[in-house]
């Protein structure tokens, strides 16, 4: 009898949690349609097949504030490329993105780097607003699990790099299109509501590849994104 018990509150607890896990995802389902109605509609938004952007920002190197002109051009949903220029020193443009799987950079990278160039990003963004240098960090590093027993393969430096740039790929077109493309699928979960400087958002878990994790905050009122939030590993 004592089994029997046992048995029915566990069936009760997965039910429980198997409704939970279900009814987050249904609430982050809602939360992403409402956003892509208010930037333009789903219509609108799927024609969008290529787009090219350019600005500028500025980058910490040292006692420095560096400033940097950029270009970044992409064709959804898997070609990607950043070029950075620094006027204020003498040196060439540095390209970096990706096509597929396949790793775009200029100039290479030296033998036996890691992730390629610069300084960590910034912790947070504005959701939409353009990453800082792709050669920066933020939002995580691939996961190196690959030596304890049943946990994922290991990547190796270039698989690393592409991920790390598909990350900075992600963190720019999830505040452009509210969801995420095939090139690096993402898994969203509503996480609760809390306040933005622009009033009561909807803040939903975002996870993805090589460990990648982050916060989505968006709007209540008007369903516009209006932050990315992502955690600088140590």
């Amino acid at each position: 009898m004592r089994v029997l018990k046992y048995l029915i509150v566990v069936a009760a607890l997965a039910a429980t949690l198997h409704d939970t896990a279900l009814g987050q995802a249904t609430e982050a389902t809602q939360v992403l349609a409402a956003a892509r109605e208010a930037l333009g509609g789903e219509k609108k938004l799927s024609a969008i097949k290529t787009f090219t952007a350019t600005g500028r920002t500025r980058q910490v190197r040292g006692n420095n504030l560096v400033p940097i002109e950029f270009e970044i051009n992409c064709e959804l949903p898997d070609k990607f490329v950043r070029t950075d220029e620094f006027p204020a020193q003498d040196t060439d443009p540095t390209t970096l993105g990706f096509k597929g799987d396949d790793l775009i950079q200029f100039p290479p990278p030296p033998t036996g780097a890691g992730r390629a160039g610069g300084p960590p990003a910034p912790p947070a963004g504005r959701a939409g607003e353009a990453p800082a240098p792709i050669g920066g960090r933020g939002g995580g590093t691939p996961s190196l699990e690959g030596g304890r027993r049943g946990g994922p393969a290991p990547l190796s430096p270039a698989q690393q790099r592409v991920a790390n740039v598909k990350q900075d790929f992600v963190r720019l077109t999830l505040g452009m299109f509210a969801t995420s493309f095939p090139s690096y699928p993402l898994t969203f979960k509503y996480a609760a509501q809390g306040e933005a400087p622009e009033g009561k958002a909807d803040i939903l878990d975002v996870t993805g590849p090589a460990s990648f994790s982050a916060r989505f905050v968006v709007q209540r009122d008007t369903h516009l994104p209006v932050m990315l939030m992502w955690q600088v590993p140590a």
